[in-house]
Parts: structure tokens; sequence; C-alpha cells
């Protein structure tokens, strides 16, 4: 587990291994709110992108797969899998725990390249925040995302988003309601 360096991805990784915690096998293949991604290939690609973080990060560790056409299929049971995507959030709490508070500048994988610390780090616990949300959708769980989490994704967002839908990355935005993560649900494209 990483310092409380980066709190924001200690918190977005708490709400991940929320969901992961209340999984079940017959869950996996259950649809989710990302467009034709059920559930193992939701956690596939927030795991990959884990990994993506702490290997740009770290120069090695890269995922064995493109974690953005995820397979659905699993290499092991369902307990390898899940401890699968805890190691991939340990790799990359400890990636980010080599990164200063206050660094001008931190490696990312996204196309933008190298952004500030908190961008970067926040970057990484957006994807784990909302794909634990994603996965909570879809089995009936309650949302792990808190309004004070998504307080502290909302403004990352907002610096990251625009450039990624032109990747397909995000859906268009929706109207904004609601609360704090109500509104970065709906900023992201999720009809929260």
């Amino acid at each position: 587990m990483s310092s409380n360096t980066w709190t924001v991805l200690d918190e977005s990784h708490a709400a991940l291994r929320a969901v992961l915690a209340g999984l079940r096998p017959s869950d996996l293949h259950l649809p989710t709110p990302c467009e034709r991604w059920n559930v193992t290939q939701v956690l596939q690609h927030a795991a990959g992108d884990q990994l993506g973080f702490a290997a740009t990060i770290t120069g090695e560790g890269w995922p064995t797969y493109d974690p953005f056409a995820p397979s659905g299929e699993l290499d092991g049971d369902f307990d390898a899998f899940v401890a699968y995507v805890e190691e991939t959030m340990r790799a990359s709490a400890a990636a980010w725990a080599t990164i200063p508070a206050d660094a001008a500048e931190a490696p990312t994988p996204l196309p933008q390249g190298k952004l500030a610390g908190w961008i970067g780090a926040g970057a990484c616990g957006l994807d784990a925040a909302v794909h634990a949300w994603d996965v909570a959708v879809a089995t009936g769980q309650p949302s792990p995302l808190s309004d004070a989490l998504a307080e502290q994704l909302l403004p990352v967002a907002r610096e990251i988003v625009e450039p990624l839908r032109a990747y397909g990355a995000y859906a268009p935005a929706l109207p904004a309601a609601g609360g704090p993560a109500v509104t970065l649900l709906r900023y992201l494209g999720r009809a929260a």
C-alpha cells in the first residue's frame, strides 16, 4: 500500500477494493454502464490501466494485454482474478509513492504524456473509482464513489477528459445534475 502521499489514489483504490469484496463469480458476465463491457472486462481494463500507470513510472510491469480490448475471459479462477486486480493496485500505489506530492511533472500513459503530479495520480485514481462504480451498478452493490472522493476527482477529470473523448475513452458529457458524485459521473458520460 502506498503512503498517504496520494490520498486520492488510496481512496480510489479503496473504492475498487470495496466492490471486489462484494463480487461473486456469478457477477463476472453481468453488463455494466461501460458500453459493450461486462464486469470481467471492466475489471481487466481497470487492472491494465493501473499497470499502465505504474509501468510508465517504473519502466517495467506493463500489462500483457490491451486494456482497451479486454477479453472478458479469465486466465485462472475467480480468486486468482480478484488477487490479480488487487496486485495491480498495489503496483500502482507503489509506483506513485515514488513521485513527490508537489511534482510539477509525472509520467503518465495518457496521450497527454507528462502531467502535474496531482493530475496524473488523480487520473489513475479516477480510472479505479469510476470503474468501481461501474461494477457496483452492475452487481447491485452500494456506490463506492463518495461525494468527497468525487470532489477530488472532478477537477482532474476536467483537466484530462476532453482530449480523451476524441479517442473514445469517454462518452459525451451529460448535463450536470445532483451532488458531486453524480456530477462527475455525468461529466464522464455515465447516466448516473
